[in-house]
C-alpha cells in the first residue's frame, strides 16, 4: 500500500559541490537561517530555489565551514552542496542556447560554473552576498567537519587613528588609545589547546573545547589595529570575546594574569566587553589532502573531552 510507514524511502543519488562565498554582514541576522529573519543561508537557499523551480526532491540544502553571527562578514566562507541528476540537468539545460563564443558556436559552461553564475544571476548585481565560485567536491568532503582551521580578522581603530567612512562596516571604533605590545603579551597567552568556555556562549551539547592555534595583533598602513586568530573551530562569540579581553588588557583594565585564569577557570568571573560584530571577517577556511578529507570528517565529529586538554591532545 502506497504510502506504508514501513515502505523504504527513496533518495536519489547526488553529486557534491564546493562553493566559495563571500559576504557583508551588516544587514544579515547572521549564516543560519532563522524565521521572520534575513540570513545568509535564507538568501542562498531562497536564490537556489528559483533556479532549480520544481525539481525532484529532496531539498538541498548548504552545510557551511561556519556559521557567523548576526553582522559578521566573510570573504572566505565555504559551502558545500549536493544535487541530484534532475536538479543538475534544471542547471544546464539552457546551456547554448544564448551563451556564445565570438565565432557564434554555442559556449559549454561546467555544471558549477553554470551552479556559480545562476545563483548571482538571482541574487542580482547589486547583492551582499556573492558566490565566488564552485566546483565538484572531491570525495569525503563535508565544508564543516573536513576543515581543520578557520582564520579571522578583526579591525580596531583605536583613539589618535582617522576615522574613515569608506571602512566603517568592517571597522570597529574604541576612544581609548591601546598598546600593542600588551594585546600582543595577552593574544600569546591564550593560544593552545583549552576550555574557552570563559570566551564564548555555551550552546546545549556543543563543547567549548578549541585549539587556538595562533592569534596577533598588528597595525596596518592606515593605523588601524588587526588582530588575525586561527583555530581547528570557534564556539559563539569566541572571536569577539577573546579579542575584548585583549582590548581589556590593553586599556589596563585587565592584568595578563586574569587573561589566563579566565581561560583556566572554566567561566566568566570577570567582565569585559564582547566587541562588536562588524569588525569581523571570516577570511579563510582550510582543509587537508583530499585523501584525508573523509578521516578529519570522522575526527571532528568526535565530542572532545577535558582529558584531551589535560593530555595536550589536538
Amino acid at each position: 500500500m502506497s504510502g506504508d510507514a514501513s515502505e523504504p524511502v527513496s533518495v536519489l543519488p547526488a553529486q557534491r559541490f564546493k562553493l566559495a562565498i563571500a559576504y557583508d554582514g551588516t544587514d544579515f541576522a547572521g549564516w543560519a537561517k532563522q524565521p521572520g529573519l534575513r540570513t545568509v543561508e535564507g538568501v542562498l537557499e531562497e536564490a537556489l530555489y528559483r533556479v532549480l523551480g520544481k525539481t525532484v526532491p529532496p531539498v538541498p540544502r548548504f552545510v557551511v565551514a561556519g556559521r557567523t553571527d548576526a553582522g559578521v562578514h566573510a570573504s572566505g566562507q565555504v559551502a558545500h552542496l549536493d544535487l541530484t541528476e534532475p536538479q543538475l540537468a534544471k542547471i544546464t539545460r539552457l546551456q547554448g542556447r544564448h551563451a556564445e563564443f565570438p565565432d557564434g558556436s554555442p559556449r559549454f559552461e561546467s555544471a558549477s560554473t553554470l551552479l556559480a553564475r545562476r545563483l548571482n544571476g538571482v541574487l542580482g548585481m547589486d547583492r551582499d552576498v556573492v558566490i565566488h565560485a564552485a566546483e565538484p567536491a572531491p570525495e569525503g568532503f563535508d565544508a564543516r567537519f573536513s576543515a581543520v582551521w578557520r582564520h579571522y580578522r578583526y579591525r580596531l581603530a583605536d583613539a589618535g587613528v582617522r576615522k574613515d567612512p569608506i571602512v566603517r562596516r568592517t571597522t570597529s571604533w574604541t576612544t581609548s588609545s591601546l598598546d600593542l605590545e600588551l594585546l600582543q603579551q595577552a593574544a600569546a597567552s591564550l593560544v593552545g589547546l583549552h576550555d574557552f568556555q570563559a570566551y564564548c556562549k555555551p550552546r546545549p551539547r556543543a563543547t567549548t573545547i578549541r585549539t587556538l592555534q595562533a592569534f596577533s595583533w598588528e597595525r596596518d598602513d592606515a593605523g588601524v589595529l588587526v588582530a588575525r586568530l586561527t583555530a581547528d573551530a570557534f564556539c559563539h562569540s569566541m572571536v569577539r570575546s577573546l579579542v575584548g579581553a585583549c582590548v581589556a588588557v590593553g586599556e589596563g583594565r585587565l592584568s595578563l594574569e586574569e587573561v589566563v585564569r579566565l581561560r583556566d577557570g572554566g567561566h566568566r568571573e570577570i567582565d569585559f566587553r564582547v566587541m562588536p560584530a562588524r569588525g569581523l571577517t571570516l577570511v579563510e577556511v582550510g582543509y587537508p589532502e583530499p585523501g584525508l578529507l573523509q578521516s578529519r570528517a570522522a575526527t571532528t565529529r568526535q565530542r572532545r573531552s577535558h582529558e584531551h586538554v589535560a593530555a595536550g591532545a589536538d
